[in-house]
């Protein structure tokens, strides 16, 4: 080919890629890039259907996952995989407090449809509908939820969880959110894209002023009896510029007693903690817990997206991914 010719297709064929990606609402990254860790995925999967976790209710679908997911290590910032293209992402080898919990009920409501869905591409789906505002990555990293009681209140709103702290006996706490807008320079997408930090400050400031309620940890040992397993606790902050600084899954073991299952920096690895309450009181800067209760995800909001429908319909019918690749 010459270079006239070379000339001439190349920003023929880079338009036709804006075009088509622009189709799908936005710009996606490697399916390699967005899903780590397949051999875990059919392991669960195998795992699953020789358990019969399909039968079981949504908390306790959550629970035997992530038990399951017990010793993956450790690892700060998993949601951060690029620097520009915000994406919907999983992976099984490492994971952070967030990832693991997200990942455990993705999962977890994932075995709720019929096995044909039990795919990468409805897990991933999944994570989308909850991690973002509204339920849809555009693409940009203002379009995910960065802020746990900003998410809790989003996924209430549109009926995927029950936020139950205010009914266990929850008070109102007030923050002047700051965390992400100060230590910007820890997140891998703001320290490329410094230009997003007004925008992030307003998000902090609409997330500074919702209403949250938390049961002071004095009182977390009343009310563990009231807490089911499944249920997702996130743990709040004496720092006065942070609601919330650590989440977990609720596991109530066979003795009854109520413990803190998480994805924990101290033991480097997904771990089962010890009671909730006294977790809570061997850290002195924790203040208390949110506590809520997710709700099946309809399987038409799986259906209904901004992508193609050919990628949404039964694993046995089609092998066609979310997510093309950026070439």
């Amino acid at each position: 080919m010459g270079k006239v010719q070379k000339k001439l297709i190349f920003p023929f064929l880079f338009s036709l890629f804006l075009l088509l990606f622009s189709a799908h609402g936005k710009i996606c990254l490697p399916f390699s890039r967005v899903f780590v860790g397949m051999d875990t995925f059919e392991k669960l999967i195998r795992f699953a259907k020789e358990e019969g976790l399909s039968t079981l209710p949504l908390g306790e679908r959550t629970v035997r996952i992530g038990l399951y997911l017990v010793g993956t290590p450790y690892r700060h910032y998993t949601l951060e995989i690029d620097d520009q293209i915000e994406s919907p992402s999983v992976n099984f080898q490492a994971m952070d407090c967030w990832t693991f919990y997200e990942i455990s009920l993705a999962f977890a409501r994932m075995l709720h449809y019929d096995e044909s869905f039990w795919s990468p591409e409805t897990l991933l789906k999944l994570i989308e509908i909850e991690r973002y505002r509204n339920g849809e990555c555009t693409g940009s990293y203002l379009s995910r939820i960065h802020f746990l009681e900003e998410l809790f209140v989003d996924n209430q709103k549109r009926g995927l969880l029950v936020d139950k702290t205010r009914s266990l006996g929850g008070v109102p706490i007030h923050r002047k959110v700051r965390e992400m807008t100060v230590g910007w320079h820890q997140y891998r997408y703001l320290r490329h894209n410094p230009t997003l930090l007004p925008a992030m400050a307003k998000i902090e400031e609409r997330v500074s002023a919702l209403k949250v309620y938390h049961i002071p940890k004095a009182a977390v040992p009343s009310i563990e009896p009231k807490i089911k397993n499944g249920d997702i606790i996130a743990i709040t902050t004496h720092d006065l510029h942070s609601y919330t600084s650590h989440v977990g899954i609720a596991y109530r073991d066979s003795q009854g007693i109520l413990h803190f299952l998480h994805a924990s920096s101290t033991h480097h690895q997904v771990y089962i903690d010890k009671r909730l309450s006294d977790y809570l009181n061997s850290i002195a800067s924790d203040a208390g817990i949110i506590v809520v209760e997710p709700k099946e995800v309809p399987l038409n909001l799986i259906e209904t997206s901004q992508y193609p429908a050919a990628a949404l319909t039964p694993v046995a019918s089609t092998k066609k991914s979310f997510f093309p690749p950026i070439q």
